[in-house]
């Protein structure tokens, strides 16, 4: 009798178990439809020979039929045409499109720019390889020595040397305004 009530007991234990488990993860889904995943990636982007970006990313999960690659934990360091670094991104996550070049970083998305410092802050940042800019439809934080901006979105040139700012507030230089 003891043997049998053992084995009802475990199925029962069990099942209560997997109906307050933890439940299936988006990261688990990404990992099983997964064509590749690389641990510890390091991708370098050139043009005409000149390095332009080096993205890494802790965890890299390729998907052939899509042309893609979702990154967790993603740095991407950014050259100019000659191939000095210009800036740095950090962010949670990212996608990468291998067929368009363009990106997308997601989940406190931080880029500093090497020569001074200053700083984007975002949640979503998408960059558009052939028009060359980084932009945003989500709201932003610019800061650089003697200029403060925060507005609803924006896009610029990779290097944040030219600005337009949806509804910018802020104070000091000057906010290009979208037209209306």
């Amino acid at each position: 009798m003891r043997w049998v009530l053992l084995p009802a007991l475990c199925s029962l234990l069990l099942a209560g178990g997997c109906k307050s488990g933890t439940p299936v993860t988006a990261t688990q889904a990404v990992l099983d439809s997964a064509d590749q995943v690389l641990v510890g990636m390091t991708h370098y982007v050139t043009e005409d020979g000149v390095l332009r970006a080096r993205v890494r990313a802790d965890t890299a999960y390729f998907f052939s039929n899509t042309q893609r690659a979702e990154l967790r934990n993603v740095h991407v360091t950014f050259y100019d045409q000659t191939g000095r670094p210009t800036s740095v991104l950090t962010s949670r996550e990212g996608t990468q499109h291998w067929r368009t070049g363009d990106m997308e970083a997601r989940g406190k998305v931080i880029v500093v720019r090497d020569k001074d410092g200053a700083t984007m802050k975002t949640e979503v940042m998408y960059y558009n390889q052939v028009r060359n800019e980084v932009s945003s439809d989500k709201s932003f934080v610019w800061d650089e020595p003697g200029r403060h901006a925060e507005g609803d979105g924006f896009t610029s040139d990779p290097e944040f040397k030219n600005i337009s700012a949806k509804r910018p507030t802020g104070r000091g230089g000057q906010f290009t305004l979208p037209n209306q």
